[in-house]
């Protein structure tokens, strides 16, 4: 489990003063990417047309370039602007397999000060029901402090 005390700290030292979305969102992909071994691709994918999201910063392996709003997990979080915890990948309807080893996934909608969708931070892992309804508040959590401060 990650250590989510510190690592909202040391994300909240990192982007301190930042305002720049490609810098905020490698910071916090490579941060989150590195807490926790359960995470085995870990970024951003950014709404950048209407019902249309584009891979951001990210680590891991290759990911799906182009996901649109009614496809996959990732689609889904975007449509709904809700968390999706899904335990078992293969049983989501419509999921998009971009690697093969994901078993399960945690996605979450990430916003501006506006209350705007700006995207959907993806955590995949190679591992069944990896994720926690714990993960999910305390990411949620953590994207609200680094996205949505003044």
């Amino acid at each position: 489990m990650a250590d989510y005390a510190m690592l909202h700290q040391t994300t909240a030292a990192l982007t301190a003063g930042e305002d720049d979305l490609v810098a905020l969102m490698a910071t916090v992909a490579c941060e989150v990417h590195h807490a926790d071994d359960r995470f085995d691709w870990t970024g951003f994918y950014r709404v950048v047309a209407p019902e249309l999201l584009k891979i951001g910063p990210y680590q891991g392996g290759h990911g799906c370039l182009v996901i649109p709003f009614s496809r996959g997990v990732c689609g889904a979080a975007a449509r709904t602007e809700t968390t999706q915890l899904v335990p078992d990948v293969d049983a989501f309807p419509g999921h998009i397999a971009c690697a093969s080893s994901t078993r399960s996934e945690l996605v979450l909608p990430v916003y501006d000060n506006a209350g705007k969708l700006i995207a959907v931070f993806d955590i995949d892992s190679n591992q069944p029901d990896a994720f926690t309804a714990q993960d999910a508040t305390e990411l949620e959590r953590l994207l609200r402090d680094i996205f949505t401060r003044p």
